[in-house]
């Protein structure tokens, strides 16, 4: 089966946004957030050098894999895409790039990345990786710069312009070749084969490095697919707005709507707007119908859990 025909196929799949986040799930010096978790370092504009502290913490001593894999193969899933680095910048997984990571960083110091792809081989599930190719607040040169405010309650912008704010001689490009390439060439080579790389938010990457970056991908595993936010209509499928649900037919086109099981995709601990399994099933019959995957969010808190909610919906929906 190619690469394009598994996909095609899949129709339902779990993303897994996990990151230093789920240990403020929402919360800052007295203060909740109005939006997704994963946004609080930005949100909030906490510095660098507070938030990075939280690695110091970070221990998720529950965290099962096989748990993780074997609920996406209860709920009829077909592929996992895991966040191996979101926009605050940390690595979930043993990054030789940058000691910013799960292993180096935190008591934990266990490449939880390297035990999910284990799980997936043993249990034959897809892998996919989330990456932050632009966005990444922990760097000086990280981008969004030129975009202003985001949609996080009009109080959070796409750059950190807090630690860094001087956006007007800020070069993507340093950040680019110094981080970006190597971490994404460590995930293409260190943790087998993958079913695709999910990149996000493009804005002041170039075509040139989109076409640089898909050709690295392509270079060490020519069967891994690219999503659309690779940025400047590159990229192998495409990836529609966060909880988009698309009412024309895509036919052949392979096309994937990635969505919330509640507000957040970030672990956000009074988030408790839960979608049931009846709504999760008639969003997959309408989506799957018009030849759309469909990649339902969950959260793992800072203990490594997933949400018993969100357990519970998703078996709950697994035994139609």
């Amino acid at each position: 089966m190619t690469s394009k025909e598994w996909f095609k196929q899949a129709k339902f799949g779990m993303m897994i946004h996990w990151g230093l986040y789920c240990l403020p799930a929402g919360e800052w010096k007295g203060k909740r957030m109005e939006d997704i978790g994963e946004w609080c370092q930005q949100y909030f504009r906490i510095p660098n050098e507070e938030y990075h502290k939280l690695a110091g913490i970070f221990n998720p001593i529950l965290f099962d894999a096989e748990e993780w894999v074997k609920l996406a193969k209860d709920a009829g899933m077909e592929y996992i895409v895991f966040t191996a680095k979101h926009h605050e910048g940390f690595a979930m997984y043993h990054s030789k790039v940058s000691k910013f990571n799960i292993v180096d960083a935190t008591p934990f110091g266990r490449d939880v990345l390297a035990e999910l792809a284990e799980a997936c081989r043993k249990h034959d599930m897809k892998l996919g990786l989330y990456y932050s190719q632009e966005l990444d607040w922990s760097e000086p040169n990280g981008g969004g710069y030129r975009k202003g405010k985001t949609w996080c309650g009009g109080k959070a912008y796409w750059t950190n312009n807090w630690d860094f704010p001087d956006d007007e001689h800020k070069n993507f490009a340093q950040c680019f070749e110094d981080k970006i390439k190597p971490q994404v060439t460590e995930l293409l080579t260190e943790y087998g084969d993958l079913g695709l790389i999910w990149f996000d938010t493009p804005n002041v990457i170039t075509p040139e490095q989109s076409d640089e970056l898909y050709a690295l991908v392509k270079k060490y595993q020519p069967n891994c697919l690219v999503n659309s936010r690779i940025g400047n209509g590159r990229g192998d499928y495409r990836s529609a707005g966060d909880n988009e649900i698309p009412d024309d037919d895509k036919g052949a086109m392979l096309f994937e709507t990635p969505a919330t099981l509640n507000d957040t995709w970030g672990y956000k601990a009074f988030d408790n707007n839960w979608k049931d399994a009846k709504t999760v099933l008639k969003i997959k019959k309408h989506l799957n119908e018009r030849g759309i995957n469909y990649l339902l969010n969950v959260g793992p808190d800072y203990l490594g859990r997933i949400p018993g909610p969100a357990i519970d919906v998703l078996r709950e929906a697994g035994k139609e």
